[in-house]
């Protein structure tokens, strides 16, 4: 007698519902990348505070671990430095605007960290100036995206298509525009992970 295939060595009629109760309570790895000084404090607080409601795992990195300090006196921890960050895969990358930001302009290693997750299926995000990041390691051409307005002139001599929205999705690569877009922005990114909203 043959035996249904349901029942042939191997099959396991609980795999399915197990791979969809995993993928539903997997926990998603994220890292905010701030400045070591003069990061906007709304953009790190906001979007973290959104994505953690929504049950994802924040880590903070900059150049260095320890402590770094916002435009408006806010002290953050940062648990791991952007080279360590760029050994990982993250399920997204958020690069924090702020003055402070400017130093990962042309920084070798944001950069590498930004193309890791630009080649992979994550979510490559930016806010504030932090777009021009982006822009410089060469990953806006012909991808939508706004910033602050003062990165206008950068972001299209680096071949984006500017917007000037609060915020600009396209594709994997989400942008911000500033202190106000902060949670629209943490949104979007939760959005595009497939988070649940609380």
């Amino acid at each position: 007698m043959r035996v249904p295939a349901a029942h042939s060595e191997g099959y396991n009629p609980y795999q399915s519902l197990f791979d969809y109760l995993l993928e539903r309570t997997r926990v998603s790895d994220i890292v905010m990348i701030i400045a070591p000084e003069v990061f906007r404090d709304e953009e790190y607080a906001e979007p973290k505070r959104v994505l953690e409601s929504r049950g994802a795992n924040v880590h903070t990195a900059s150049v260095a671990p320890g402590e770094c300090i916002g435009k408006l006196g806010m002290r953050a921890v940062a648990d791991l430095s952007v080279v360590d960050a760029g050994s990982r895969d993250w399920d997204a990358v958020i690069f924090v605007g702020g003055a402070g930001a400017a130093v990962y302009f042309d920084d070798p290693a944001a950069h590498e960290l930004a193309k890791r997750a630009a080649g992979g299926t994550g979510v490559l995000s930016a806010i504030c100036i932090a777009p021009s990041i982006l822009a410089r390691a060469g990953l806006l051409g012909g991808v939508r995206a706004t910033a602050f307005p003062s990165q206008k002139d950068d972001l299209i001599a680096h071949g984006a298509i500017w917007t000037g929205e609060p915020v600009t999705v396209d594709g994997h690569i989400v942008t911000g525009s500033g202190p106000e877009a902060a949670s629209a922005f943490g949104e979007a990114i939760g959005d595009l992970l497939g988070l649940a909203r609380k």
